[in-house]
């Protein structure tokens, strides 16, 4: 079975209050062996202007950013459509975003 892949993003349903939205996968890729889960952060078009924010415009999405303070992990069958893959540089803002946000030691 194949599964959505780091720096795809996709539709996901995000349950009754969130709803549906797009989604930029930011987890590993998906063993045998391992819970059939993505680690993901959601895309908003309510952008604030915080850190945390990775603005980027790609054509699949309305102008807005992914959140890095809206990250969740959710089951794989919660991805109902592919959308698009984010540029390495695109994916590297959102990464950022998740460093700052989470104090991880990435490095600029």
């Amino acid at each position: 079975m194949t599964y959505p892949l780091r720096g795809e993003v996709w539709l996901v349903d995000l349950g009754l209050a969130a709803k549906v939205r797009p989604c930029v996968v930011v987890s590993s890729q998906i063993g045998d062996q391992d819970r059939a889960l993505l680690a993901i952060v959601p895309h908003t078009t309510s952008t604030r202007g915080t850190a945390y924010e990775a603005n980027i415009g790609v054509q699949f999405l309305k102008p807005g950013a992914f959140d890095a303070q809206g990250i969740v992990t959710v089951p794989v069958a919660r991805a109902v459509r592919f959308l698009g893959r984010l540029k390495p540089e695109d994916m590297r803002s959102v990464e950022l975003a998740l460093c700052q946000w989470l104090k991880l030691p990435c490095g600029d």
